[in-house]
């Protein structure tokens, strides 16, 4: 009796998915965040409250603060207090020593309480992602990154396409063929977000912080409502970059980390088989 033959899996199709501009500024991009996430929350110690306005001081009513009381850390938004004992207002570091920064050392940088060192990794780091957004940014518009991979076209602004879009990813239902190399209107949205408005937010408002900037750009002040608005905004807009990394790390770890770290080495991306055609 003659033997049936397996059937022949069709070979995996590679496609260049990311160019070399977009790989060094996503790698560069990471680490410049995460500098200055760490001596952003350095900075923040040395006054662990937000206010709405130009002028805030320990006497002001802050709308978000970090504390500690003699027994308990704390976090206050608004009216609402939540304790955060050995997490956030007071903690143990590493000596055992109990310690009443807002956020503990391991998430700073440096790691021991230091404004002036702190200011230092965050300016110098500022300037590199300034320098290195406005970069990507031209070459996105110039280069045809925009156009090609990020423009939402028509049919995507419907809303039966977003909604069937969310659903999909709400079922971990991820496109596959020639449609996984292509973003979806989520990975649209979130990336022109984050390129288009959240970065330039962030390093506006750091400029608009700058009392020696003021002065050559005093319409920040008036644009952000005073300093400690900016300041507010600021810190909001750094925790909705801090979001959507980790959106981004889950979806990347759900959809194949080992091709999607690839492909952003590399460039090339293997195209996970039709869903027809998947064994």
């Amino acid at each position: 009796m003659d033997e049936i033959a397996a059937p022949i899996s069709p070979p995996t199709k590679r496609v260049y998915r990311h160019r070399l501009p977009t790989r060094i500024w996503h790698w560069l991009n990471a680490v410049t965040l995460l500098i200055l996430l760490m001596s952003g929350l350095m900075i923040f110690n040395a006054h662990p409250r937000l206010y709405w306005g130009q002028y805030g001081a320990n006497a002001d009513n802050a709308w978000f603060a970090i504390g500690s009381t003699p027994q308990t850390g704390f976090v206050r938004i608004g009216e609402t207090r939540i304790e955060t004992t050995g997490v956030l207002g007071r903690w143990i570091d590493a000596r055992g020593v109990e310690q009443t920064w807002a956020f503990p050392g391991w998430a700073t940088i440096p790691t021991s309480y230091s404004l002036a060192d702190g200011r230092r990794w965050h300016l110098f780091f500022a300037w590199v992602l300034s320098i290195a957004l406005t970069l990507y940014m031209l070459w996105a518009l110039l280069g045809g990154h925009l156009a090609k991979d990020l423009h939402i076209r028509r049919g995507e602004w419907s809303p039966r396409h977003i909604w069937q879009d969310i659903k999909d990813h709400a079922r971990l239902r991820f496109p596959r063929g020639e449609a996984a190399a292509r973003y979806n209107i989520l990975q649209k949205f979130s990336y022109i977000g984050v390129i288009f408005v959240l970065l330039p937010l962030m390093i506006l408002t750091g400029l608009t912080m700058s009392p020696g900037f003021n002065a050559t750009a005093p319409w920040l002040l008036d644009l952000f409502g005073g300093r400690q608005s900016a300041r507010s905004v600021h810190f909001i807009a750094a925790w909705a970059l801090v979001l959507f990394f980790l959106v981004h790390i889950v979806m990347v770890l759900l959809a194949g980390p080992v091709n999607e770290v690839r492909s952003m080495v590399t460039g090339w991306f293997r195209l996970p088989p039709e869903r027809d055609a998947a064994p």
